[in-house]
């Protein structure tokens, strides 16, 4: 058992080896999806969600905390689907949410732009000047939006276990290298793992359900134990704890809830 997140620009070829991949596997191939799931477990209309990917980071910044909210609802979403393990992921972001998970394999696929010129043409009917200009701006645009969002460059290779070139490779080659790192011990699924991914997502579930209310908290978990950390007043301790626990109590695998309120400094 396994999990492969792919990290692609737009017509490099990642989407039909993440697709190929998954189908030689037998696992379940995800991207959009991710989307709709955020949109649909927390109330967000679907094409707020799209336009904070493909409209660049400043669309955010027209919603009340819209960064914080869009990143606890997307990294909520995307953890908890993974937790189902046996599937590859092609998007945005996904790399970045699984840093220290062992057993999930990132890969970052890129192609020369010629190359990706010419498939744009063919699939979009454009003139080769049209498709080089809507490239350019999208590799632009998408890496603005990982420093914006993440300060994290998607074309920063320590972020990735692979970096598969389509220059040097087809995608048969590409499936089959993937399907030959896969076989390693070091990403199989082991208790240890899936534990540390559990804990990651149910951070995650729990950032969601706070961040209308608390957007700068920071939430860790361990084995059902959650630990909140909130800047504020403590004179408001009582308000603010008992406020946090309605706020989670229907979070599914919370036991118990510790809240740590950090007094304001003069700088905040």
């Amino acid at each position: 058992m396994s999990i492969v997140t792919i990290s692609r620009g737009s017509y490099s070829r990642g989407k039909e080896i993440a697709e190929k991949l998954a189908e030689t596997l037998g696992y379940e191939c995800i991207s959009r999806e991710i989307i709709l799931e955020a949109s649909e477990q927390f109330n967000i209309p679907e094409i707020k969600l799209v336009r904070a990917i493909h409209d660049a980071p400043s669309i955010l910044d027209r919603f009340s905390y819209g960064k914080e909210r869009y990143i606890a609802f997307f990294r909520a979403a995307f953890l908890k689907r993974i937790q189902k393990d046996n599937l590859v992921y092609h998007g945005l972001a996904g790399q970045i949410f699984v840093q220290n998970i062992p057993h999930i394999l990132k890969i970052r696929i890129i192609a020369n732009l010629d190359a990706r010129v010419k498939e744009e043409v063919k699939r979009e009917k454009i003139s080769a000047e049209q498709a080089r200009q809507i490239l350019v701006k999208d590799d632009a645009e998408r890496r603005k939006w990982s420093m914006a969002l993440y300060s994290l460059d998607t074309w920063d290779q320590r972020f990735y276990d692979m970096t598969l070139h389509l220059d040097t490779m087809g995608v048969e080659d590409a499936v089959s290298t993937i399907l030959h790192i896969l076989q390693r011990p070091c990403f199989q699924t082991t208790p240890k793992s899936l534990e540390l991914l559990n804990d990651l997502s149910l951070s995650a579930q729990t950032e969601a359900a706070l961040v209308n209310e608390f957007p700068k908290a920071t939430v860790d978990a361990g084995k059902g134990l959650v630990y909140v950390s909130i800047r504020g007043s403590l004179i408001d301790e009582k308000r603010i704890t008992d406020k946090v626990n309605r706020l989670v109590e229907n979070v599914a695998g919370v036991k118990k809830v510790n809240v740590n309120i950090v007094p304001h400094s003069i700088k905040d």
